[in-house]
């Protein structure tokens, strides 16, 4: 009997993206499957219009937490993990169908070529040879985790299959549209990851995240050869050191209980002492100095 196919789709506000996303997969999957976030444009009505059976789930930071929600809506043996801005080159499909039918692996990580600030890049760690994930598996050979970044893995005894970095292998990512972009999700994604470091009884100080920041810089232009990628290269491997930066700080800011709400407090507090004067009282300004 022939395997069925779900493909896997979580969604916010994608109705530019995920028309593409959805057209990659309509003709050759057996079931998609939409868990959207309440999304406040079309997307929901785009994906309904290709036959996708759609979910909502509520909004969280970061779509790896609802992973797990959205495969287990999936009734099909083989389970594609794709984003909605992410497309499935026709070659790409028929290795999967036939990775599927011939039961040659239980999970399969495909290379992914990346494209950001307006153009594919080869390096800088987003490059098809660089850039590999499990998106393709048998629902009951994986564990999905919420941790950003990280969230499938393999049951033990599973059968891997890597396919080569081949232009026509290959999962193709149209990701960061300009550097604004890449901040905007910066600032998503750091506060995640320095809640869950948090939740993991993990520290940060000043030399820590300066180091880590430098490393991060260093690993995606030398190590990876950024340098290839041109001003692309260089300017993305300096806003991940920033990236390393940000949740060092942020880990610090949790530690510290210095959250924004608790700073909006202390600020209130301390503008009150200031203006008191107005008011008959002597101002205690030295407090103004305690922050620094």
């Amino acid at each position: 009997m022939k395997p069925t196919i779900s493909v896997v789709i979580n969604t916010l506000n994608e109705e530019k993206n995920l028309p593409f996303a959805l057209r990659s997969v309509q003709t050759w999957a057996d079931e998609i499957v939409v868990v959207d976030m309440h999304s406040d444009d079309l997307t929901v009505e785009i994906a309904k219009s290709y036959g996708a059976k759609v979910y909502l789930h509520d909004r969280i930071q970061a779509f790896d937490g609802a992973r797990s929600v959205a495969v287990s809506h999936a009734i099909g043996d083989w389970i594609l993990l794709l984003d909605a801005d992410e497309v499935i080159p026709r070659p790409l499909s028929q290795k999967l169908i036939q990775i599927a039918s011939e039961d040659a692996a239980d999970a399969v990580i495909m290379p992914r070529l990346n494209y950001l600030l307006g153009a594919p890049l080869l390096h800088t760690g987003w490059g098809p040879h660089q850039d590999r994930l499990t998106r393709f598996f048998r629902k009951e050979k994986i564990v999905l985790n919420p941790r950003i970044h990280s969230f499938i893995h393999p049951v033990q005894g599973a059968r891997v299959l890597t396919l080569p970095p081949q232009n026509e292998l290959t999962l193709h990512h149209f990701s960061y549209l300009d550097s604004a972009h890449f901040f905007e999700k910066l600032n998503r994604y750091t506060t995640i990851e320095a809640q869950q470091a948090f939740e993991r009884g993990e520290h940060s100080g000043k030399i820590r995240a300066a180091i880590r920041g430098a490393i991060e810089f260093m690993y995606r232009y030398i190590y990876r050869r950024g340098f290839l990628d041109g001003w692309r290269g260089f300017y993305l491997s300096g806003f991940m050191a920033i990236y390393r930066l940000a949740i060092s700080a942020k880990l610090r800011e949790l530690h510290a209980s210095s959250g924004r709400n608790n700073n909006i407090e202390a600020y209130h507090r301390s503008a009150e002492e200031i203006i008191a004067g107005y008011d008959g009282a002597t101002p205690r300004a030295e407090k103004v100095w305690s922050f620094l």
